[in-house]
């Protein structure tokens, strides 16, 4: 239970980090501009428009949840280290796998949390103007986005090991990650089109990476299509979770040996 405990405790500080930053209230603010605006071009009776603005809301949620995940993850182990406070904090004591348990956790959580309140006004404001709650399509889209976090501030504390800049880890987290969700799915495509050993190394890829668009079920949400099965979104949760073990344990490993 102390084990337990001690990491929750770092997880709560973590948490409380959010609502001392901008970060959140920037982007929320301009999240519910957007989703204010989606509703009013309702009342004009144009559908397209509205599911147009639709997808640019859910968009701008699963944009503005990824911004938080990534600069929230990639500032911990760094900001523990140049402030050394990280030494009063091992000397508790309290031992480096439950830092970096406790900071995954507490981001993974915030970012949830940011990412409810998201969905929550996202919710409120098209349901008042299109009379229609469909509350599994948000719930499933929520769970999707939020285990989709959990892969990337796992990979983001990873980064933070390896790249001695916070700013240098958050460019190129962004930039795979983004990589990943555009043209993750097509490398095996890709692939065909070149001879060996390109191909193989293309393949490689294609199989290594954690595949972050299967997550994405946006326009389910966006055009009212019906849930996606509950056993493939239970597998794309054991499939997530398998991904975050590796990047924290690669965490661990890189931390433990890591100087400080």
């Amino acid at each position: 239970m102390k084990f337990v405990s001690k990491i929750f405790a770092i997880a709560g500080v973590v948490i409380k980090e959010l609502y001392r930053r901008k970060d959140f209230y920037v982007l929320f603010v301009l999240t519910a501009v957007i989703t204010i605006a989606a509703g009013m071009v309702h009342f004009f009776d144009d559908p397209k428009i509205v599911n147009y603005l639709k997808a640019i809301c859910v968009l701008l949620i699963s944009i503005s949840a990824l911004i938080i995940a990534i600069v929230m993850a990639a500032r911990q182990l760094p900001a523990e280290r140049e402030s050394r406070t990280i030494f009063p904090l091992l000397a508790k004591p309290v031992t480096r796998a439950q830092v970096i348990l406790g900071k995954f956790f507490g981001c993974w959580l915030a970012s949830g949390i940011a990412l409810l309140f998201f969905y929550f006004f996202f919710a409120v404001v098209i349901g008042t103007h299109e009379q229609s709650w469909p509350v599994l399509n948000y719930l499933q889209s929520f769970w999707l986005q939020w285990v989709l976090l959990g892969v990337v501030t796992a990979m983001v504390l990873l980064g933070s090991v390896v790249f001695s800049a916070p700013s240098s880890n958050v460019t190129i987290c962004f930039i795979v990650i983004v990589g990943i969700l555009l043209l993750g799915q097509h490398l095996n495509t890709v692939a065909l089109h070149h001879s060996e050993p390109l191909r193989s190394v293309i393949y490689t890829i294609y199989f290594l990476i954690p595949h972050l668009e299967w997550f994405d079920v946006r326009d389910r949400l966006t055009y009212n299509w019906p849930l996606a099965l509950w056993m493939d979104c239970l597998l794309a949760t054991l499939y997530a979770a398998a991904y975050a073990g590796l990047f924290l344990l690669l965490t661990w490993l890189g931390f433990r040996r890591k100087s400080l």
